[in-house]
């Protein structure tokens, strides 16, 4: 799957409310999404500005075959991070935070 379509993919779940979030510690640092300090609009604008290079895939720790996507992209002089993967129709968010 391209950026492009990665990047459409997780804009449409954010917009349409198809999203989850995956239990971590210190949950309130470091998903403001799934705190509610951040909605799932501001959260897609965030993902809109980015372009490919400030995308990365890795391997999820828990499991392998997933795909992690992570997205780093400046907002406001204020780098933000954003961590997660697909679980079709369900995009499923680790981390969303600055």
């Amino acid at each position: 799957m391209s950026f492009r379509e990665i990047k459409w993919k997780v804009i449409e779940c954010l917009k349409n409310g198809n999203i989850e979030f995956e239990a971590r510690r210190e949950i309130q640092l470091k998903n403001l999404l799934s705190t509610g300090d951040i909605s799932p609009f501001e959260v897609a604008a965030l993902i809109g500005r980015a372009s490919g290079d400030n995308h990365q895939v890795r391997p999820h720790h828990f499991d392998s075959s997933i795909d992690v996507h992570i997205i780093t992209v400046m907002r406001a002089g204020t780098e933000w991070y954003i961590k997660w993967y697909f679980t079709d129709p369900i995009s499923v968010f680790i981390s969303v935070h600055h």
